[in-house]
């Protein structure tokens, strides 16, 4: 039986020798490689081509090289009764949770108008804010939406949070549902995106919901781009109800030279680094799911398919 690797536009060379370096007897193939598929039953990808995976005759786990399995539930033509995981792991949380507190206090601090006055050569003070001071709202309470928030707490913002289903967490004010949402909302001086990306979260950030936040709002999306409803952001922006975004994620990645989002002053953009997969942190459990597959064990970090995460 053997392991295969799909990842168009990535080099899976890292991969393979990671997975060889942790298991020399895993036999392992990157697509479009020679190989027999009828020897394939476990797969790990990332932005696949849709309907590979039914060329596949034992194909038994695909395996997500990141945290969100939305690039393959997205495909129509998956195998029937497959399983689907996702990657959970430490330094990726922590890498997350330090992201969207660099982002947060940028924005306190003001640090994109300071960039943008050097370029001006103009020497403007303006007064920052605390995060004390500062209500700040999570949406998603997932393993990286805990992580954020506690994060965001420990460094003294006043948390706030909202969940699909109701959570009890520690030092955070918890909303959860949709009648509690616009409630959530009113608090959320600057509003973190963590959603899974689901049929129910789809455009989720548009029009109506920025109506919801109070004047002046920031919006820090790291989710995922589909979330986000582009023209509604630049409307709420440029008509003064949000003050500004910070996008690490987007519709089209990379984002195409000619996207609005480039040149505008009040949206800041990183392409989709928040969180970075290292294959020698994301291995062993790849590995050890392999393994489980064969044993006929229970899969670790498996989806529940009719939530879609």
């Amino acid at each position: 039986m053997s392991l295969l690797i799909v990842c168009p536009g990535r080099d899976p060379e890292n991969w393979i020798e990671t997975i060889r370096k942790k298991d020399s007897a895993i036999e392992c193939y990157a697509y479009p490689e020679d190989h027999q598929k009828e020897d394939v039953e476990f797969a790990l990808t990332w932005n696949h081509p849709r309907g590979i995976f039914k060329n596949y005759p034992n194909l038994k786990v695909i395996a997500s090289m990141g945290a969100g399995v939305d690039h393959i539930l997205s495909d129509p033509a998956l195998p029937d009764d497959i399983q689907i995981t996702r990657v959970v792991d430490d330094k990726m949380t922590e890498d997350m949770s330090n992201f969207v507190l660099t982002q947060a206090l940028a924005r306190l601090r003001k640090i994109q108008d300071y960039t943008k006055h050097q370029t001006e050569k103009k020497w403007d003070r303006t007064q920052y804010g605390r995060p004390q001071d500062t209500k700040i709202g999570i949406m998603g309470l997932g393993v990286l939406g805990d992580a954020v928030a506690e994060k965001l707490h420990k460094n003294n913002f006043q948390v706030y949070a909202w969940s699909r289903t109701e959570k009890d967490c520690q030092n955070i004010t918890c909303f959860h549902g949709k009648e509690q949402m616009e409630e959530f909302l009113s608090h959320a001086e600057i509003l973190v995106c963590l959603l899974p990306l689901t049929e129910d979260t789809r455009n989720i950030l548009n029009a109506d919901l920025f109506d919801m936040l109070p004047e002046g709002a920031y919006v820090i999306n790291v989710a995922r781009g589909e979330h986000l409803v582009e023209h509604d952001l630049l409307e709420m922006i440029d008509n003064g109800h949000l003050s500004g975004a910070s996008l690490d994620v987007f519709r089209e990645e990379p984002l195409p030279d000619e996207h609005p989002f480039w040149e505008h002053e009040k949206i800041n953009i990183t392409p989709h680094i928040a969180s970075l997969t290292s294959p020698e942190s994301v291995v062993p459990q790849i590995i050890e799911n392999y393994d489980r597959m064969m044993d006929g064990k229970p899969l670790r970090h498996e989806v529940e398919l009719e939530k879609g995460y």
